[in-house]
């Protein structure tokens, strides 16, 4: 950056870039367009004059450092001044370098730069590694409650909280910008992850950025839960970013504000829930699953693992971790304050999967749940989650010992069909 043409003409003449290992991304003219330039381009140098029209060279590694921490900033100049080294160290300038430019002497400064980026890039991809698959693992549920804050140390994460919320990236591939190059998804996504990290970096949140099944995945630490409505805002612009720098549509699904990191998996569901009202909503821009349903914020997102969770423990055959699945289930919904209407829902599609796990294994279901009258009925009307609670003990035991007997009678089947096999075919 200098507003002197001939002097970067030098300076981008006199070595050999890509052999040290770099590209020559732009210049620019003075701060201000450097500054547009660097929010462009993704640099990792920027190499600057100190007087400069509209924008000087400190102003600008200021401001370069206040939005993009990891930039590195060369500061040379003409005037050789105690007080503008000293406001280039406060700064945390990398370098500051006289002119005339001595050609040996920016070699040995970019020698350097890139052995220090280098070792940065290799560290961080170590560390990046770990924490990637322990946050994925911790929001997919994959982590015990008691081993997280072993996990979060080992991979040198704080989870310091008070309150956790996720969020989910979507990058919309099926209606793609007009005007945009075809672009590999691939590289898309990288990019728009970058694009995030940085503005994030810059901001007051604490926030982690993973790729998972195609999104990007934000993990961000909150110091209030009234925080929220500034951090939305905050992933609003970043979709409004996205747009212009990446040319890419973003949805930011934000889901719900939890209390520790063992409740990130809800968050994450709810997150995911999000995303999916964008074809109501438009996509480029955030949406808060709060926000949607207020009444029933808290409670959006659990129902489907817990009813799952029931399903398996029939298939499995032990008693006794079913009868916990329903309890865990039954003090769940006691908890949640949920509407009647969707209590009455959510009791019609459990019915629901149980008849269809019963029908897809062969059970009559009329031997579980009885003949006589409705089975939906009768549920809506127990009176408690208590109640729910026996009626679902009773009823899934039964189903599950009819699904044993039923594998029992199949096995016996086939030892009925060989016997008879070998007496009519045995000579």
């Amino acid at each position: 950056v200098d507003d002197e043409e001939e002097v970067f003409q030098v300076i981008m003449k006199k070595l050999d870039w890509e052999g040290m290992g770099f590209r020559i991304a732009g210049y620019a003219r003075n701060g201000v367009e450097a500054l547009e330039m660097a929010e462009e381009l993704s640099v990792d140098v920027v190499m600057t004059d100190i007087k400069m029209p509209y924008m000087d060279g400190l102003t600008l590694c200021r401001k370069l450092k206040e939005q993009y921490q990891k930039i590195k900033v060369i500061i040379f100049s003409g005037f050789d001044e105690f007080e503008y080294a000293r406001e280039a160290i406060k700064i945390e300038a990398e370098e500051y370098i006289l002119k005339p430019i001595n050609a040996n002497e920016l070699r040995e400064v970019f020698e350097r730069i890139k052995n220090n980026l280098d070792k940065e890039l290799d560290e961080k991809r170590n560390i990046d590694k770990l924490q990637e698959n322990f946050l994925t693992s911790l929001i997919d549920g994959r982590i015990p409650e008691d081993s997280i804050e072993e996990y979060a140390r080992n991979c040198s994460l704080t989870l310091k909280g008070p309150y956790f919320v996720v969020t989910v990236l979507h990058i919309s591939t099926t209606n793609p910008m007009e005007g945009a190059l075809p672009i590999d998804p691939f590289l898309l996504a990288v990019s728009v992850k970058k694009l995030a990290e940085e503005q994030l970096a810059a901001s007051e949140y604490d926030s982690k950025i993973v790729t998972y099944l195609g999104d990007g995945i934000v993990i961000t630490q909150l110091p209030t839960e009234e925080a929220i409505t500034r951090f939305t805002d905050c992933m609003d612009k970043i979709c409004k970013m996205a747009k212009r720098v990446c040319k890419a549509k973003i949805t930011a699904g934000i889901g719900h504000v939890c209390s520790g990191p063992e409740e990130l998996q809800m968050s994450y569901l709810g997150a995911k829930n999000a995303v999916s009202y964008r074809v109501l909503y438009g996509n480029t821009r955030a949406i808060n699953i709060a926000e949607i349903d207020p009444q029933e914020n808290a409670d959006l997102p659990w129902e489907e693992p817990f009813i799952q969770k029931i399903i398996k423990k029939v298939k499995v055959g032990e008693e006794q971790p079913l009868l916990d699945a329903i309890a865990e289930f039954t003090e769940k919904l006691a908890g949640s304050k949920m509407s009647l209407q969707r209590y009455r829902i959510l009791i019609m599609e459990l019915i629901t999967e149980l008849s269809r796990f019963g029908a897809n294994n062969q059970i009559n279901l009329e031997d579980v749940f009885g003949g006589n009258g409705d089975v939906y009925t009768r549920a809506m009307q127990l009176e408690s989650t208590d109640a729910l609670r026996e009626w679902l003990c009773e009823n899934c035991l039964k189903l599950q010992k009819q699904v044993q007997n039923e594998r029992q009678d199949t096995t016996k089947s086939f030892v009925s069909k060989a016997i008879d096999y070998v007496k009519e075919h045995y000579a």
